[in-house]
């Protein structure tokens, strides 16, 4: 078998998406090759693409969100084995040494591999990672609906285990697309009840539909203050700046506003509002493995999964303008077919 990977790349923030090969080298004695099946699209996909994390190298090769069975492993892989099916999300690596990896945070290890930065990503037939991050899934899943759950769905996930969210809890989730849906299904799940905050009226309905309990329009002034001191915890998805200090208004004392969106301008916070409340403001990345396994067990326990449109891998740019445009409901994925 040829050990030339083929995959999609782009040559600069501006290019188009073509068919490019590489040799990924010999395998490492703790990584697993993956057979791609499907990949989901990511808008941190665009992202980086578009350079606009500012730490994109070209020929760039995106997808972070991969599914597939094992069809390699190194002599020292423990826990997966060859022809298992597995699911590989933002991190591909880490050094298994630091105080994080040696806590259970691997996620948060300072020196950790991104899947898809200084390295090649998942629009591809095959990628790599360290064993620890090809994660099992249940057999209840199928292989296109899990690929989101490994990024968008692991980051919803996380802030519920790491914060000890209780199903007695009200909670809100700011934004209802490809993050939001998925967290509005997991609380659901999870007992709490459940605020769904968007700006789309189309999507009022669907979140109703998908297990919120309530949905505002999240631009009304009126209906957030009608809110006061309702929630105990908010999670914000958007990636936009919003009146901040409005958000932290609907809070209970000791609430969190917990930010997984990526909002680029620094935060307008009030801290007086913190104060008096003795309310918190926090952000976390994406999970770790044990956090992914047990998501996974969520979600085949629940019959939990992403709403999403399939598209061949071939029409990768096809369906990276689909989610440009906003057009995504709600997680794009690729079905590969490349030859």
């Amino acid at each position: 078998m040829s050990n030339m990977i083929k995959a999609l790349a782009v040559e600069s923030r501006t290019g188009k998406l073509r068919l490019h090969e590489y040799n990924p080298g010999e395998l490492g004695s703790e990584q697993v090759e993956i057979a791609v099946s499907h990949c989901g699209v990511c808008h941190s996909d665009l992202s980086m693409l578009e350079n606009d994390w500012g730490q994109t190298t070209y020929p760039f090769v995106p997808g972070h969100e991969a599914t597939g069975i094992v069809a390699a492993v190194g002599s020292r892989v423990k826990k997966v084995k060859v022809g298992d099916r597995v699911g590989l999300g933002w991190m591909s690596g880490s050094c298994m040494a630091c105080s994080q990896c040696l806590s259970g945070n691997q996620n948060l290890c300072g020196t950790a591999e991104q899947t898809i930065v200084g390295r090649h990503g998942g629009f591809a037939d095959r990628v790599r990672c360290h064993w620890m991050w090809a994660v099992p899934i249940p057999g209840k899943l199928g292989l296109a609906e899990a690929g989101p759950l490994f990024c968008g769905g692991i980051t919803v996930f996380t802030p519920m285990v790491e914060y000890g969210v209780k199903p007695t809890d009200r909670v809100g989730v700011v934004g209802i697309g490809g993050l939001g849906h998925m967290a509005v299904q997991f609380l659901n799940k999870w007992g709490c009840e459940v605020w769904a905050f968007t700006s789309s009226e189309s999507k009022k309905a669907e979140a109703l539909g998908m297990g919120a309990h309530h949905a505002v329009n999240s631009k009304d002034p009126k209906q957030l203050a009608g809110l006061a001191g309702a929630l105990d915890f908010l999670l914000v998805t958007v990636n936009v700046t919003m009146d901040w200090a409005a958000w932290l208004g609907t809070l209970a004392p000791k609430g969190r506003l917990h930010f997984v969106g990526v909002v680029l301008e620094p935060l307008k916070i009030p801290v007086f509002q913190l104060l008096v409340g003795q309310r918190s403001v926090s952000g976390s990345p994406v999970g770790n493995p044990r956090n992914m396994e047990l998501m996974l067990d969520f979600c085949a326990r629940h019959g939990i999964a992403p709403k999403t449109e399939v598209f061949p891998m071939s029409r990768a740019n096809e369906a990276l303008d689909h989610l440009r445009a906003g057009k995504a409901r709600y997680r794009v994925v690729l079905e590969n077919d490349l030859k």
